[in-house]
C-alpha cells in the first residue's frame, strides 16, 4: 500500500511541477495544452520574468520605451540588463529582462496589462509583433470579445500576457521563477540552456518535452531558475521578429545557351567523380577486410581461444604425457561460446597474484586482485564445471553494467582448478565505497549507482530467455568505475539460477531472511528485488548488510504510526552521516519507501524490477 501510495504521489508531483509546450504558433485560431499555463486557483501571485527583444520596427529600440510598454520602472530593467542609459539604442534583437506579476486568474495564469493602439492594426499583429508571441492572438480576442477582426486606433486592450510561478514540488525542488522566453527561428533548447546556464534536461522537463523535441518559431517555453535571472549574452542572439511583409525584386528570366551546356558539362564530370570514388571505396573495403583477416589469423597464432599454457590431458583419451603446446577446452564447451577470450598461463596467474598471496592480494573467497599487461584484473579460482558454466552465462549477455570476462586459464586436469579473469574497477567493491571516509560517497552518486544496479537487473529478468534470478546480489558483489558507475559480478555462478528452475522456500540474502512460496517464473525473481531492497538500505545508512536485521527495523517508522514531522527526523537519523546536508529529503524518502517494499515477506507484494527502474529514473 505505502509503495503504490508513493508511486502515485510521485506522478502527481512531477505533472503538477510542469507546464505544456504548445507547439503551435502565435497567430494560430486553435486553443492547446500549453496556449496558456494553467493553476490552481490557491496558488499564490509571484513576481517573475519574460524576455523581451529590442525592435525598431515597433519603435522598443530603447528601455525607456520597453518600460512604457511593460509598465514598469526604467530604472529597474536598467540594473537588471546593465545597461547605462534607458535611452541607449539596443542593438537589433537585443534580449531584456523584463520583471512581471504573475497571478492565476480563473484557471490560468497571466501577467495583465493594458495596451493603447497607437495605429489601426489587428489582433495578430499586436500579439506576435508587439508583443513577440508572449501570447497567442486567439488568447487576446477573448480577452477583447468586443473588438473586431481590426483594432481601430485609440482602442484600449487588455493583455494577458503569458507566465507561471512554480509549484510546491518544483520549488522543493529548489526552483525560484520561471522565466517566459519567446522561440524564434534559429532558437533550439541546447542553446537556450546555455543561455541561462542550466541543463537542457531541466528545460525539457519544465514543458513537458521529450528529449530531442523540437520548438518551434512564434511560440514559448518556461526556462526554470534556481536564482535570479542572467542571460549570457555571449550566445548569439536570436534575430528579432521580422515584418508581416518583406519587398520582393522581380526577376527576369534568360536564356544562356552558353551556361546550359556548362551545366551538363558540370553534371558529366560530376558523374564521372561519383564513379570513381565509388571504386575507390570498393578497393578499401576490400583491402580493410584482407587486412583484419590477417590480423585475426597472427591473432589465433599467438593465442588460442581459450586454452591454456599447460596442455590439459584428458583421462578419457588414455594419453598420459603432455605437450608442452597450448590446447583448447572441449568441443562441448566450445559449442556455446559466441566471443573470444584470452588465453593465460598458470605461470600468468601466478606472477599476476604473486604466487596467490593471501596477504596482499586476496580479496574474497578464492578470489584475487592482480596485475595482467599494467591492468588490473580480478582473478577468481573455480571447478571447471563451475568455469564452464560462467563462460556460457557471459557469452548469452552483452551490458554495460557486467563486470566483463577477460580471460580464462584452465586447469591440467579435470580435478585442478581452473581460473577466470575479469575487470577490476577502480574504485573496488561498493561496500568498501560505502566504509571510506576519506573519500566518501557522495548522494548524486549512491543515487546513480542504485539506477545501475536495477538496470542490469532488469536486464536479468526481462531482457534474456529464460529470465534469469542472480541469486547474490550484493555490496561486495557490485563494483564502481572510475567514473563512479556501477558494475555486477558473479554472473553465472552457482548461485545465480535460471529463474524457472528456482522453488526454495526460505533464501537468506545480506543478513536478512526473504522468505518465499514455491515459485513460478516470474516470481522467481523477487529474489534479486529483496536484495536489491537492502541494497537501498546500505547506499542510504552507509551500514552493511551484516546488520541486515538492524536496518529493517530502522525503517519501521515508515510503516506508519509517527507524526510527519517525527518521519523526518527519524530518516535523518538513519541516513549515513558523512552525507551532512547534501541530499534532498524528498529523494532520501523515495529510496527509504522503495526499500522497504522491495524487502517485503511476501515476494508478491515487492515491486517488479520495471516498477523500481521507472522509479529511480526519476532521480538521475
Amino acid at each position: 500500500m505505502i509503495y503504490a501510495l508513493f508511486l502515485i504521489w510521485v506522478a502527481v508531483s512531477s505533472s503538477s511541477a510542469q507546464q505544456f509546450y504548445d507547439p503551435s504558433g502565435c497567430s494560430s485560431d486553435t486553443s492547446n495544452q500549453g496556449s496558456r499555463y494553467t493553476c490552481d486557483s490557491a496558488q499564490q501571485p509571484c513576481r517573475t520574468f519574460l524576455v523581451y527583444r529590442a525592435n525598431q520596427h515597433f519603435g522598443h529600440q530603447n528601455l525607456l520605451n520597453i518600460s512604457a510598454l511593460f509598465q514598469v520602472e526604467s530604472d529597474e530593467l536598467l540594473e537588471l540588463n546593465n545597461i547605462a542609459s534607458p535611452l541607449e539604442t539596443l542593438k537589433r534583437g537585443r534580449e531584456v529582462l523584463v520583471p512581471i506579476n504573475c497571478s492565476c486568474s480563473g484557471e490560468y495564469f497571466q501577467a495583465s496589462l493594458s495596451y493603447i493602439v497607437s495605429e489601426r492594426t489587428s489582433f495578430p499583429e499586436i500579439a506576435c509583433g508587439v508583443f513577440e508571441g508572449l501570447l497567442k492572438s486567439l488568447t487576446l480576442l477573448q480577452e477583447n470579445p468586443s473588438q473586431g477582426t481590426d483594432v481601430e486606433t485609440g482602442v484600449k486592450l487588455d493583455v494577458p500576457l503569458r507566465c507561471a510561478c512554480p509549484g510546491g514540488f518544483a520549488r522543493f525542488n529548489g526552483v525560484k521563477y520561471l522565466v517566459t522566453y519567446p522561440i524564434l527561428e534559429g532558437d533550439g533548447i541546447t542553446p537556450l540552456s546555455m543561455k541561462f546556464s542550466i541543463a537542457p534536461e531541466d528545460l525539457l522537463a519544465a514543458n513537458h518535452l521529450e528529449p530531442k523535441s523540437t520548438v518551434y518559431p512564434n511560440t514559448t517555453v518556461l526556462v526554470p531558475l534556481k536564482s535570479d535571472p542572467v542571460i549570457n549574452l555571449n550566445v548569439p542572439d536570436s534575430p528579432p521578429p521580422t515584418p508581416g511583409f518583406l519587398p520582393t525584386i522581380t526577376v527576369e528570366k534568360t536564356k544562356n545557351t552558353k551556361l546550359r551546356k556548362l551545366y551538363i558539362a558540370g553534371s558529366v564530370v560530376g558523374f564521372f567523380l561519383i564513379v570513381v570514388a565509388l571504386l575507390a571505396c570498393g578497393f578499401y573495403v576490400k583491402a580493410v577486410k584482407k587486412w583484419k583477416g590477417e590480423r585475426l589469423q597472427s591473432f589465433t597464432d599467438r593465442n588460442s581461444v581459450l586454452s591454456c599454457s599447460t596442455a590439459r590431458s584428458s583421462p578419457r583419451s588414455g594419453q598420459t604425457g603432455r605437450s608442452s603446446t597450448n590446447s583448447c577446452l572441449s568441443p562441448d564447451l566450445l559449442a556455446g561460446i559466441k566471443f573470444s577470450l584470452y588465453n593465460y598461463g598458470i605461470e600468468d596467474i601466478k606472477r599476476a597474484t604473486n604466487d596467490f598471496n593471501e596477504d596482499t592480494n586476496k580479496i574474497g573467497e578464492q578470489v584475487y586482485k592482480g596485475l595482467i599487461d599494467n591492468e588490473s584484473v580480478m582473478i577468481k579460482q573455480m571447478r571447471f564445471e563451475d568455469t564452464r558454466q560462467v563462460i556460457d552465462m557471459h557469452s548469452k549477455i552483452n551490458h554495460v553494467n557486467i563486470v566483463s570476462l577477460h580471460g580464462v586459464c584452465y586447469g591440467e586436469n579435470d580435478f585442478a582448478w581452473s581460473y577466470l579473469i575479469f575487470e577490476l574497477p577502480t574504485n573496488g567493491c561498493l561496500r568498501n565505497c560505502l566504509s571510506n571516509q576519506a573519500n566518501r560517497l557522495s548522494w548524486r552518486r549512491r543515487t546513480q549507482i542504485a539506477f545501475d544496479v536495477a538496470t542490469i537487473l532488469h536486464y536479468l529478468h526481462y531482457c534474456i530467455f529464460p529470465s534469469y534470478a542472480h541469486m547474490s546480489v550484493n555490496s561486495r558483489n557490485i563494483y564502481v568505475t572510475s567514473k563512479w558507475r556501477a558494475k555486477l559480478a558473479n554472473i553465472g555462478s552457482t548461485l545465480a539460477i535460471s529463474a524457472s528452475t528456482m522453488n526454495d522456500k526460505v533464501v537468506t540474502v545480506n543478513g536478512l531472511v526473504a522468505p518465499q512460496n514455491p515459485m513460478n517464473e516470474a516470481a522467481s525473481v523477487k529474489v534479486d528485488v529483496f536484495a536489491f531492497g537492502v541494497v537501498l538500505l546500505e547506499l542510504i545508512s552507509g551500514k552493511e548488510a551484516a546488520q541486515g536485521t538492524f536496518l529493517k527495523d530502522s525503517i519501521r517508522f515508515l510503516g506508519g504510526g509517527a507524526n510527519e514531522g517525527g518521519c523526518f527526523e527519524q530518516l535523518r537519523s538513519f541516513i549515513d552521516p558523512c552525507l551532512k546536508n547534501e541530499y534532498l529529503i524528498a529523494e532520501a524518502l523515495c529510496l527509504a519507501i522503495l526499500a522497504k517494499a522491495c524487502i517485503e515477506d511476501d515476494p508478491l507484494r515487492r515491486p517488479s524490477m520495471d516498477d523500481i527502474l521507472k522509479v529511480l529514473g526519476r532521480m538521475v
